[in-house]
């Protein structure tokens, strides 16, 4: 499956059905006046945020969604029928913006979110409506309000509540798959992760929580070098970031100060998040080695640095349980922060 997180798409709602005009003719009604109803209401255009859905690629195939048409109004005062809404899915985590202005129209971070992106047309009055004293026998009615017309910029940021970063071959791929049931592309060349990977790893309380592989950062990612520059964003939403540092690297420190570098130079926050920080390919090291990397990642990093290995599954349980107690104590603190508001 292709990996789209950005499409532009017009939507447009639909028109309002015209009214009726009309007049009574029945047999023992000798004044039977006007009787002409008023137009259906135009469909509306909603997005819906689903969780079956990791990308926009159905975006890239179909461009433009409209809703129905209301109806015509109908004799006896009869109201038309209202044109069906037209409910789009996206996957969690859309933003939607004006295309042509900027503005931010809404963002789909909830399961089933919804939000009207186009508001149908009223329908028109029919010539019932318009009866007076005045006017007994009005001859016109209403047409109905056209539809809106928007062209929308979806942007897909994945949420996770964990994110893993670092240079290309560290072992990102491979550890995600450790953890999960996810099984991405892995091989012993860069940039072998051409787009996010995600997997659901499961807490000891059963809960499961998602983990995603940001694929391409390296030296002016912000800036567009590599891959980084596309994907960056996608780590704006998670609540922690997993560190993962190649202890076979030739500069393993150089590269821990690379990837900060780039966090702090995009901004958002990114380098105030909570980071957790693993050497990887432990099997791969001496001891003596190891530790000399640890004691000067300590001179950068003031919480503990694990030593792991992807492989073999070393040190796995020891990192996941500082991730789950990272993961609740920024819980509690978003809690106790709107408890106070």
């Amino acid at each position: 499956m292709q990996f789209i997180d950005r499409a532009e798409i017009e939507v447009e709602s639909g028109k309002g059905g015209d009214g009726m005009v009309c007049f009574r003719r029945e047999k023992y009604v000798p004044a039977g006046g006007p009787s002409g109803g008023k137009g259906g209401g135009g469909g509306s255009v909603i997005f819906k945020s689903v969780e079956n859905l990791q990308t926009l690629l159905d975006f890239r195939y179909r461009h433009r969604f409209k809703a129905e048409d209301g109806d015509r109004g109908g004799t006896n005062n009869c109201t038309g029928a209202s044109g069906e809404d037209l409910v789009v899915e996206v996957p969690c985590g859309t933003i939607i913006y004006d295309a042509e202005t900027g503005e931010l129209i809404g963002d789909l971070t909830e399961k089933d979110q919804t939000l009207q992106v186009a508001k149908g047309g009223k329908g028109g009055l029919g010539n019932k409506h318009f009866l007076s004293n005045s006017n007994r026998a009005p001859e016109y009615a209403l047409p109905g309000l056209p539809g809106e017309t928007r062209l929308l910029n979806l942007e897909l940021k994945l949420l996770a509540e964990v994110g893993i970063i670092g240079l290309p071959n560290a072992g990102k791929s491979t550890l995600i798959s450790a953890l999960s049931s996810a099984r991405p592309k892995i091989a012993d060349y860069p940039f072998t992760t051409l787009v996010p990977n995600l997997g659901v790893v499961r807490k000891p309380t059963g809960d499961g929580t998602v983990f995603a592989d940001i694929p391409g950062l390296i030296s002016g990612a912000h800036q567009g070098a590599g891959l980084g520059h596309d994907f960056l964003r996608h780590i704006e939403r998670t609540r922690v970031l997993l560190h993962l540092v190649d202890g076979t690297a030739p500069d393993p420190i150089a590269d821990y100060q690379i990837i900060q570098a780039e966090l702090q130079a995009y901004g958002r926050g990114l380098s105030d998040r909570p980071q957790i920080v693993a050497i990887n390919k432990a099997d791969a090291v001496d001891e003596e080695t190891t530790e000399e990397i640890i004691r000067q990642l300590r001179d950068f990093s003031e919480g503990t640095i694990f030593l792991i290995s992807a492989v073999s599954h070393q040190g796995l349980n020891e990192l996941l349980q500082t991730i789950w107690a990272t993961i609740d104590s920024q819980k509690a603190i978003r809690e106790a922060a709107l408890s106070l508001t």
